[in-house]
C-alpha cells in the first residue's frame, strides 16, 4: 500500500532520484504542511517551515533506515523546526517586549485575517495549549497518525503521547465549552 511505495520512492531518492523525492513531496507535503499550521498557528510560518522540514529530509535522507516510515520521519523533522522556530521566536519576543517596555511604546497587534468563527476559535483554544500536547493532537487527529507514530515522531514515550492527547483534548473542550465526547 502506502508504505510500500513510499519504501520504493524512498530507496530510489537516496540512489539520487529528483523524481522520486519530487513524489514524496507530492505525497506528504500536504500532511506536513497541515500538521505545522496547527502546530505553528502561523500559516506562512508553517508553510515556509514544511519547505525547510522537506530540504532537511532531502539532504539526510541517507539517515532514514525505515524507508516505509517516510511520512512520521519527514513529520518528526518538521516537528524539531517547528521548536526551534517557537524557540527563537519567543526570545525575539522577548526580546523586542523588553525593549518596548524600555521605551514605554506599546505595539498594535496586527488584526486576524478573516476566517470562519469555529476555526479562528479552535486556532486559538489550540495556541494555548502546551506545545507538545499541540503536536500530539495535530498528528493524532489531525493528519491522522496513530499513537505510536506521533510517538516516534515527537520522539516522545506512547504513554506521554495517550497523556498529552487525553489531556489535550479535555483542555480543548473546556476552552471551546463543548462536551469532551
Amino acid at each position: 500500500m502506502g508504505d510500500r511505495e513510499d519504501a520504493q520512492l524512498v530507496m530510489r531518492a537516496q540512489s539520487g532520484s529528483d523524481a522520486a523525492f519530487a513524489q514524496l513531496v507530492d505525497r506528504h507535503g500536504a500532511a506536513v504542511r497541515t500538521f505545522l499550521r496547527r502546530v505553528c498557528i502561523d500559516a506562512s510560518e508553517a508553510d515556509d517551515l514544511a519547505q525547510i522540514a522537506f530540504l532537511t529530509a532531502w539532504s539526510s535522507l541517507r539517515t532514514l533506515r525505515s524507508p516505509e516510515r517516510f511520512r512520521s520521519w519527514v513529520m518528526g523533522i518538521a516537528w524539531r523546526k517547528a521548536k526551534s522556530a517557537a524557540r527563537t521566536a519567543g526570545r525575539r519576543r522577548a526580546r523586542e517586549a523588553e525593549w518596548h517596555e524600555h521605551q514605554h511604546q506599546h505595539q498594535e497587534s496586527a488584526p486576524q485575517p478573516p476566517a470562519a468563527e469555529k476555526a479562528i476559535a479552535l486556532r486559538q483554544a489550540m495556541a494555548q495549549l502546551a506545545p507538545e500536547p499541540r503536536a500530539a493532537l495535530a498528528l493524532c487527529l489531525g493528519a491522522g497518525l496513530s499513537h505510536s507514530e506521533a510517538a516516534k515522531t515527537l520522539g516522545l514515550p506512547l504513554g506521554t503521547v495517550k497523556s498529552h492527547i487525553t489531556r489535550g483534548r479535555s483542555q480543548l473542550a473546556t476552552l471551546l465549552g463543548v462536551d469532551d465526547e
